[in-house]
């Protein structure tokens, strides 16, 4: 059997194996990226190891660099998916390394953000909330705005502040905008946790019979930051209201920790419902004992405008 470095040098010598070759070389040389690479690098490159490394030289140039031609990361035409090729000097040769390109790198860090805001029957749309999309159509929605972002951009997980009680009609946006300011503060690398109230204290009634209600209760409890969605819609008993709702509030409230919640009654109203249980019975006392809590961890923001859920 022929040895190889046999066959390469009788194939070199090959009319039509220089001619492509030559024109292989001549398309590498002339690409302006490996151009400013050889100039930056003139002092040290010679032409035998241009010769060496040509092959290198041709896998960068064949490659898409800052994701041009890369309609997204799905479909991206390099061969390593996401990554883009550079050049770098290695001693006497040439190297070529790897790195996460623009759109990987954006890819990368909404998945990060994903993974700091954890919800509990939470929909989709409203975990990828943003400021930017907020309506600014009316004083209200404005004034909600303001108050939104400024606790979004100032928080510091080291201080006390106050969450925001952000009430209105149905569809105004007030669990979009608690989306906004959870997207907006894992950008900080703050953590956050939604919950969609109804189901929560459906589930947890669930979970007095498979032993994880302590568990999922001392989650909520302390959690970073809390978002309690829609406070108000649910069926409120004795049990939910005086030992989850309250023990949940009573602990935040004595940890100072951020807590916010999103209601379409006011405070007066929300603290009617808290007064009547499933049973019809009456308890004023203890329903402005959950009323205090709330005060006490919140800002009352009214949102308002037209039902966009309709539009």
């Amino acid at each position: 059997m022929e040895r190889i470095n046999k066959t390469l040098g009788r194939l070199s010598k090959s009319p039509d194996f220089r001619q492509r070759y030559d024109h292989l070389k001549s398309e590498v040389l002339t690409n302006p990226d490996i151009q400013a690479f050889l100039l930056a690098n003139q002092d040290r490159i010679t032409d035998s190891m241009i010769e060496k490394n040509l092959m290198k030289l041709y896998e960068y140039m064949s490659q898409t660099k800052n994701c041009n031609d890369c309609p997204n990361l799905g479909h991206c035409v390099n061969m390593m998916q996401g990554y883009e090729p550079t050049l770098a000097l290695e001693r006497d040769t040439i190297g070529i390394h790897y790195r996460p390109c623009p759109s990987k790198i954006i890819h990368d860090e909404r998945r990060k953000t994903e993974k700091l805001i954890k919800s509990i029957y939470v929909p989709r749309e409203i975990l990828q909330a943003s400021f930017a999309d907020f309506s600014l159509d009316s004083p209200g929605r404005i004034h909600a705005f303001e108050y939104a972002e400024q606790f979004a951009s100032t928080f510091d997980p080291g201080s006390a502040m106050k969450g925001l009680f952000l009430y209105g009609s149905f569809g105004v946006g007030k669990s979009y905008l608690l989306g906004a300011i959870a997207n907006q503060l894992a950008e900080k690398e703050i953590s956050s946790l939604i919950v969609y109230v109804p189901e929560f204290l459906r589930e947890m009634k669930q979970s007095l019979g498979d032993q994880t209600l302590n568990e999922k209760l001392e989650t909520v409890k302390n959690a970073r930051i809390l978002m309690l969605d829609d406070i108000g819609a649910e069926a409120m008993s004795s049990w939910t209201r005086d030992e989850i709702l309250g023990s949940i509030l009573q602990f935040r409230m004595h940890e100072q920790l951020p807590t916010f919640f999103t209601s379409n009654f006011d405070f007066k109203g929300l603290e009617h419902h808290l007064t009547y249980t499933q049973r019809g019975e009456e308890e004023k006392m203890k329903a402005a004992r959950i009323m205090e809590r709330i005060k006490y961890l919140s800002i009352p923001v009214r949102l308002d405008g037209p039902n966009r859920r309709h539009n």
